[in-house]
């Protein structure tokens, strides 16, 4: 990966509607290089996907919770049916095996903490394996860096 490589990957991170000829007049290339490049970093794996950042609050969920699950095991099968049923639960956008005192973290939106509370009961108390539920909630989402960026530097 070269400097025009971060600097396409950059754009798109800022801009994924951006077309390739807006990417390419912004690194320097013409369009079918920058589309050649475009295609090899998705490839590669270095471009997973597009898509685009939803606005939770304004399509009315306010609640953004941070979970940590303990499991009573870690045995790949354990894990693997965890995973698996974690997948199917509505307002669960994010989960990560994690190192430390607990074994997974979950980022679960909801419309507010009935909500919150109904999907806890429902289906957190009930995922196969677990042991403990810790919740904690977001009080304010704090404006970082996009991804491309952080990984990048914003040179």
């Amino acid at each position: 990966m070269d400097k025009i490589d971060r600097a396409i990957l950059k754009s798109l991170a800022a801009d994924a509607r951006a077309s390739v000829s807006q990417i390419a007049e912004r690194v320097g290339l013409s369009q079918s290089a920058c589309t050649r490049r475009i295609q090899a970093l998705e490839v590669s794996g270095q471009i997973t996907g597009y898509g685009a950042r939803l606005g939770h609050k304004t399509l009315g969920f306010h609640v953004t919770a941070l979970v940590d699950i303990t499991l009573s095991t870690q045995v790949e099968e354990d894990l693997a049916r965890f995973e698996r049923a974690v997948s199917e639960i509505d307002g669960i956008v994010e989960c990560a095996l994690i190192s430390g005192a607990h074994d997974y973290r979950l980022k679960i939106v909801a419309k507010d903490l009935d909500d919150y509370e109904r999907l806890h009961r429902e289906h957190l108390g009930r995922l196969p394996g677990v042991t403990t539920i810790s919740s904690s909630f977001v009080l304010r989402s704090v404006p970082t860096r996009s991804e491309a960026d952080a990984l990048f530097g914003a040179a």
